[in-house]
């Protein structure tokens, strides 16, 4: 009986610990991150097996988004200029911009747009697809709204989503313009947390997610 009063008084010390002083932060594993296969700026297949093991910042746009329109692809010039001094402790980090509007976004088009964007393709890819496996993505997956008007144009939602290298949504930022402080940040936790989450360790980090030790 004494035995039993010890494990659950260890079991209370462990809750109050992690949900006071939190010595883990993690970021909460939001829900598993769709399968797809689209096309790239090169003609080329690219599938979410592909980005297995990279971290991944996904956007959705149309490169026709001009003017008031929430080109949200600017704010990954921006990102891709600072991986450098992201601490990713080795993991590779993909950027993806997805095209809703493959009519018009051939892979001619996304070629010409990440060049006018003055992107570095080796970890920014440019891709569409399939209307309805677009909407599947994006939308049902995702959970990103976006519809096309009669004139061509497109109403969305300016999103980010973040996914980790298991290929787990870990982060979704509802804004055109990111924080690129914050995104450093959650890059770094979930490096960190991929990089120490092995062994005994590994309950420590169970243990943070239990206990929703998410960073403020």
């Amino acid at each position: 009986m004494r035995f039993g009063y010890g494990v659950l008084a260890l079991l209370v010390v462990a809750l109050l610990t992690f949900t006071i002083f939190q010595p883990i932060q993690v970021l909460p594993r939001i829900g598993l991150g769709p399968g797809f296969s689209f096309v790239d700026q090169n003609g080329n297949h690219l599938t979410n097996e592909d980005l297995r093991g990279h971290l991944v910042l996904y956007t959705f746009t149309y490169t026709s988004c001009q003017g008031d329109c929430p080109q949200t692809s600017r704010t990954l010039q921006l990102v891709q200029a600072q991986l450098d001094q992201i601490n990713t402790r080795g993991l590779p980090v993909d950027l993806v911009t997805i095209s809703f509007d493959p009519a018009r976004d051939t892979p001619q088009q996304l070629a010409a747009f990440a060049h006018q964007l003055g992107a570095d393709l080796t970890n920014w890819h440019f891709v569409t697809g399939e209307p309805a496996a677009l909407k599947n993505v994006i939308g049902s997956s995702f959970g990103f709204y976006y519809n096309q008007a009669a004139d061509g144009t497109f109403t969305f939602d300016p999103a980010f989503v973040l996914v980790d290298g298991v290929g787990i949504v870990r982060a979704k930022y509802r804004t055109a313009e990111l924080d690129l402080a914050l995104v450093q940040r959650d890059l770094e936790l979930i490096a960190t947390e991929a990089q120490n989450s092995q062994g005994a360790a590994r309950l420590a980090y169970e243990a943070a997610h239990l206990f929703l030790c998410y960073p403020k």
